[in-house]
């Protein structure tokens, strides 16, 4: 599949088949996801692979805390949580930076490499981000140090939505000033 097709057709997909994600899948998921930018290469994100019922219900749980129930969340067969590890920018001069901004940058990169990677695949994706940060703290016996930013839900679909409307180009960018 064309790099550009991807983007342009990739969705979130929150319907499933019965059909599994296999090992060597997610494998290769992950394996595109660390290949996005890092800053100073400190490689921050980290990822939890979770399979098993009970705590893919505790994660439904964590993202249903709010008006959404996010039902799709349970009906993944594998989820994977990505998270940061807050220690990877302890060393360097911009501490606080790394920790408040590149962190959260570079594990959206992977996110968005590792949903490209799936909808190449054919395997259903969807990036949750609303979600209680402590339920899925416990929920995966999180240290004190990793926070979690996204659950992806991964699992086959049949499922070839339409295309998300995205505002025309001409209301978004500025040429030299705003």
């Amino acid at each position: 599949m064309d790099l550009f097709e991807a983007i342009s057709q990739r969705r979130c997909i929150r319907s499933y088949t019965s059909e599994a994600v296999a090992d060597e899948d997610v494998r290769a998921l992950l394996e595109a996801a660390v290949r996005a930018p890092s800053s100073c290469n400190r490689q921050t994100w980290r990822f939890v692979i979770v399979r098993t019922p009970e705590t893919i219900e505790k994660l439904h749980q964590a993202a249903s805390y709010s008006t959404q129930h996010q039902t799709f969340v349970k009906k993944a067969s594998v989820l994977i949580v990505v998270c940061g590890d807050l220690t990877r920018y302890d060393s360097v001069p911009y501490r606080e930076r790394g920790i408040t901004l590149f962190s959260i940058q570079e594990t959206a990169a992977a996110v968005q490499n590792l949903l490209l990677a799936a909808w190449a695949l054919g395997v259903g994706a969807c990036w949750v981000g609303l979600f209680d940060e402590d339920v899925v703290k416990k929920a995966l016996s999180l240290p004190k140090h990793i926070r979690p930013y996204a659950i992806i839900t991964l699992r086959h679909t049949r499922s070839k939505t339409k295309v998300t409307p995205r505002k025309p180009l001409e209301e978004l960018i500025h040429y030299e000033t705003w």
